[in-house]
């Protein structure tokens, strides 16, 4: 069962419309500029709403506090990475272990690398926020495309599919996150990459028919 939202960080309304979905991406880019360039304690929903060009009304119809427009920030971006990495393992299905793994590999580094600086923000944001619904209903939607995807790999026999999924997902989100922690330069975060890729493919490789 997912952790419920806590409900001061629920958001009093969500878009429906174009006209507002527009209204609040750009909120949320507003929101992330802020935290690249002042950090988490000088943002404010006052700031938020200046960058983005819409009334502190026109906020507060979405987001009751500065906590809230933090949460939903952090929702969006896991969906998002949910998405991808959905559109990844269904990509493969049926492909060899090493290929899976390999794809898997290189959609979540992408994922980070691609806004590193937003993904370090959006890190630290979160520090003192109660989030576990957040990574709950991510963890879950990662581990049913994962499941499958390697449930169909066309040159293996996975006898204890569920133990060895999370250890393979807890092992590369592990690795990723440790490496973005560590600011490690592009030279080591290639290598890095590149070993990762290796060492999961060796723990799967027993499983090779």
């Amino acid at each position: 069962m997912t952790a419920p939202i806590p409900p001061a960080l629920k958001p009093r309304k969500r878009p429906r419309q174009e006209r507002a979905r527009v209204t609040v991406d750009a909120i949320f880019e507003a929101a992330i500029q802020v935290l690249l360039s002042d950090g988490l304690p000088r943002l404010t929903t006052t700031r938020v709403a200046e960058r983005a060009g819409v009334s502190v009304g026109t906020m507060y119809q979405y987001f009751p506090n500065k906590q809230a427009l933090i949460y939903a920030l952090n929702e969006r971006y896991l969906e998002a990475l949910a998405e991808k990495i959905e559109q990844t393992c269904q990509a493969h299905h049926g492909a060899p272990l090493d290929r899976m793994v390999e794809a898997l590999v290189d959609t979540y580094w992408r994922a980070k690398t691609e806004r590193a600086d937003v993904t370090r923000a959006l890190y630290r944001s979160v520090v003192e926020m109660d989030n576990d619904a957040l990574v709950e209903a991510f963890a879950a939607r990662v581990n049913i495309a994962t499941t499958a995807m390697l449930a169909s790999a066309r040159d293996a026999a996975l006898q204890n599919l569920e133990s060895t999924n999370l250890t393979l997902v807890t092992v590369i989100f592990g690795t990723v996150r440790n490496a973005f922690e560590r600011n490690l330069p592009p030279d080591k975060a290639e290598e890095l990459h590149r070993q990762l890729v290796v060492m999961c493919n060796a723990y799967l490789g027993t499983f090779r028919r």
